[in-house]
């Protein structure tokens, strides 16, 4: 972790592009709440198989008309050399200047993966096009990527990444600190010194958050499983637990060294702004 403490620490949160009108005004009140916290970026996320595109740079525009800075996220799986030059050129014209380069996930139904097959070659591509204009994260898995072959695998991918020209890395959420301070001690010992910010999910919801981490391979420990079951449906007990479990993951990592934290807001300001305000940022 010792490199990680050199870095200025990042704060940043993350939207997802809404899709109605009631969705589309609660976006708008997270964003009215959480702007004046002044993140260094708030990151809008890309459907599989850019099919999200439109709204992503909806999304963009409006932040962007907040006076804050956007980090797009852009993956590349289904996608071509043209399309994802066509998107990074509109970027740049929106004066976007920080991308959150990823694979992506293959449309249920979708056979051709398009001319990209791994985030480095996207970041590659990026870099090829662009040169240093566009600050470029990757994602990085401390609970190994689920379709990962292996721990050394997964570590050997986001090298990968970083030597494609990435500057810093968003993790996947955790609840398990070791398991971030295990992934960043193991990049250090490689000489990848880039910042590495952990990825921070609010506990608000019980079966949500088991539906979201089976599909993306975060472990929930036992106890925090255990407690949640006796809460039953009671939800008021549920978030309290969960802002107290959350905020203090937070405030260990930032104790321990990370160079910042990136809220997954699930377009909800309060969980965010309440542990913003307890760790006292």
């Amino acid at each position: 972790m010792e490199s990680q403490k050199r870095h200025t620490r990042v704060f940043s949160f993350e939207f997802f592009p809404p899709k109605s009108e009631e969705a589309r005004s609660a976006f708008h009140a997270a964003l009215e709440q959480l702007a004046p916290l002044d993140p260094r970026f708030f990151s809008v996320t890309f459907g599989a198989g850019g099919s999200t595109r439109e709204r992503t740079l909806e999304t963009v525009r409006e932040i962007a008309g907040h006076g804050k800075a956007a980090a797009p996220h852009l993956s590349c799986i289904g996608a071509t050399r043209d399309g994802i030059r066509d998107i990074l050129a509109t970027y740049k014209a929106l004066g976007v200047r920080h991308i959150v380069a990823l694979r992506g996930d293959l449309p249920s139904g979708m056979v051709d993966p398009g001319d990209f097959r791994y985030a480095s070659e996207l970041v590659r591509f990026i870099r090829a096009e662009t040169g240093d204009h566009f600050h470029i994260e990757v994602a990085a898995y401390p609970e190994v990527h689920p379709q990962a072959t292996s721990a050394e695998d997964d570590i050997r991918h986001f090298q990968e990444k970083i030597d494609a020209g990435a500057n810093s890395a968003i993790t996947q959420y955790f609840y398990n600190a070791d398991a971030y301070y295990w992934f960043v001690d193991t990049c250090e010992a490689r000489g990848l010194t880039v910042p590495i910010v952990p990825g921070i999910m609010p506990i608000t919801n019980h079966r949500q958050l088991l539906r979201f981490s089976e599909a993306c391979g975060a472990e929930v420990p036992r106890w925090i499983r255990r407690r949640l079951e006796d809460f039953g449906e009671d939800g008021e007990s549920i978030r309290s637990f969960g802002l107290d479990v959350t905020t203090a993951l937070c405030a260990e990592l930032l104790a321990a060294g990370a160079p910042g934290l990136h809220f997954y807001t699930l377009n909800k300001a309060a969980p965010s702004s309440v542990i913003w305000e307890r760790l006292g940022l």
